[in-house]
């Protein structure tokens, strides 16, 4: 037996040995309950009942720090089917958690639940949370703050306030109606009726100057805006009147900061700034307004959300009122160079602790094009699309049809049979001038096809905007995956000499992008999560037309790459 001496002297070498160790950053286990609710909400002097979450518009924050688990039950106490995704969280093997319906799950039906079950990897910032069926969107949202480790700092100065801030569309008619309607007719939807911040109008709408949002600051301080796009179908331009903002982050990944006055968001983006206040008190209030970008032919609500900067008076500590007040100078609608300009000053942080592993080598290449199309009129039916047909929209000439079951479940017990095919086209079928004179044929196919890629498969994708019924700018979003835009022009892709402009250094990394009106895009990803993951516009109204695909990422070799069997509660449909 040892003696006491010998085991007092094994414990102290055994304590000091796990003082010296790296210990386990304290990952915690967040649990949250959404119930799905109907309630009263009243705004432009119309009070009309919508969905939302514990009856809450916007919906409430999920807070939770890298590493943790989250446990979502979603309760649904409404007619309609309901999912939710969480928007960019990469759900690494936890492909049953994203949310799509009809791709990763079927819809929770009324009085049923489903707990969303998904671990934050690798990821700090801002994202968002919302419903992914049909239009509930309008309502259902909310944001998603993503702490860095305990113990971990932010790459910048921590602010003194941090604060969400959502840009959301408001419809006094029932979205569900007007998207209903617009299918049925094969028209453009009417579009909203207000934009809102944090779900107020503000002062240039109709009776709505006490649905404001105010931001009230102090002097000579720091304030962190958690910047989110939840609108339906618009880009949109935002900013602050005599204020500048400091961009360092996008899509929940840190930047290279750089100053502006005007920051583009699309929806499905979020994008952290940081705001320094005025160094002394102010006699003055100052306008934050957002406007959209539009580059399409159709109609879109050509109006301007404001909210408040309002200082606090540092004697009586009261917020400035009945002052000056300025307002900022946003760009004209279709200002396509100065969105061009903006998004190439996009760049990964790519230091050592945040680096940017940019796939230096390519397995697989696609093009796609993305834009809108036509489908023919119903028998003895009129349609109010282009002459006389339907509006559609495609990739790669597909429009997509979601099945009546969930892809994943078809792919994980190989019962696909009827449900989808994998023979999603990685090059336009017909080729053709796509930003120059449109083809005399408008129509698009239709159809479930899908990409399928081996396990780590490096890809690039080109995404080309087309022409077809006006070139217009698409917001696309990818499930499941971050990616890096190592490219992007205006007109044709050139396979021959525009890779050699690539940047492979330090290419922005994000979970959407806008492909730009008349060119195109080049993004890069590594397939490195099992799973079957959507594509799409976020822009519903392109999205319910049929402008998405899905990819089926296959199981790697060992057991941590492989999707696990689905949770028990998974809805059925």
């Amino acid at each position: 037996m040892s003696s006491p001496a010998a085991a007092m002297a094994a414990l102290m070498f055994a304590f000091l040995l796990s003082t010296m160790l790296p210990q386990p950053a304290s990952c915690v286990t967040r649990h949250y309950t959404f119930s799905i609710v109907q309630h009263n909400v009243t705004r432009l002097c119309s009070t009309k009942s919508i969905i939302s979450v514990n009856g809450k518009f916007p919906g409430p924050r999920l807070v939770a720090r890298e590493g943790d688990q989250v446990l979502v039950k979603v309760v649904n106490n409404v007619t309609n089917n309901v999912s939710i995704h969480w928007h960019g969280i990469r759900q690494l093997r936890s492909g049953w958690a994203d949310g799509p319906a009809y791709v990763t799950q079927c819809p929770i039906q009324s009085g049923q639940s489903y707990t969303y079950n998904f671990t934050i990897t690798g990821q700090r910032g801002t994202l968002f949370w919302h419903a992914h069926i049909s239009w509930l969107r309008a309502t259902l949202y909310g944001p998603i703050i993503i702490l860095p480790r305990k113990n971990d700092s932010y790459p910048f100065k921590k602010p003194y306030k941090e604060v969400p801030i959502i840009f959301g569309e408001w419809w006094n008619a029932d979205p569900e109606a007007v998207i209903n309607q617009a299918l049925q007719t094969g028209g453009g939807p009417n579009v909203s009726d207000a934009y809102t911040i944090n779900g107020l109008p503000g002062p240039l709408y109709n009776c709505s100057s006490k649905d404001t949002f105010r931001l009230r600051v102090k002097p000579g301080k720091t304030y962190l805006l958690r910047l989110i796009n939840a609108a339906m179908n618009d880009e949109l331009f935002f900013s602050i009147a005599n204020h500048t903002v400091t961009i360092v982050e996008a899509d929940a990944v840190y930047v290279k900061p750089f100053a502006t006055s005007v920051v583009v968001i699309t929806p499905g983006q979020t994008t952290n700034v940081l705001l320094k206040t005025k160094p002394h008190y102010p006699n003055a209030t100052f306008l934050m307004a957002a406007s959209p970008y539009f580059t399409g032919q159709g109609t879109f609500d050509n109006s301007t959300v404001a909210g408040l900067i309002e200082y606090e008076h540092p004697s009586d500590h009261s917020f400035n009122k009945n002052t000056t007040l300025f307002k900022p100078t946003l760009p004209p609608l279709g200002s396509t160079g100065f969105v061009a300009n903006f998004t190439k000053k996009l760049r990964s942080l790519n230091n050592p602790k945040y680096t940017a592993t940019v796939p230096q080598t390519v397995d697989k290449r696609f093009f796609f094009t993305v834009g809108l199309g036509s489908s023919p009129c119903p028998q003895n039916a009129t349609c109010q699309g282009p002459n006389g047909t339907k509006f559609a929209a495609s990739v790669n000439n597909v429009s997509f049809a979601l099945p009546a079951t969930a892809m994943l479940q078809a792919h994980f017990f190989k019962n696909y049979s009827g449900v989808y095919t994998t023979d999603f086209p990685a090059n336009p079928p017909n080729p053709y001038n796509y930003t120059g004179t449109p083809p005399n044929n408008t129509f698009v196919s239709n159809g479930t096809r899908l990409v399928v890629l081996p396990f780590n498969t490096s890809v690039e994708l080109v995404l080309q905007d087309t022409s077809i019924l006006g070139a217009e700018s698409h917001p696309l979003h990818l499930h499941g995956f971050n990616f890096f835009i190592v490219g992007e022009g205006f007109n044709n892709y050139d396979p021959t000499n525009d890779p050699a402009k690539f940047n492979l250094v330090d290419p922005v990394e994000r979970n959407t992008v806008g492909v730009p009106s008349g060119g195109w895009v080049a993004i890069r990803f590594l397939a490195d999560n099992p799973g079957v993951w959507f594509m799409h516009c976020h822009f519903d109204v392109h999205t319910s037309w049929g402008l998405r695909m899905t990819w089926i990422v296959q199981d790697g070799l060992l057991a941590t790459q492989k999707l696990p069997p689905p949770p028990s509660d998974l809805p059925k449909c």
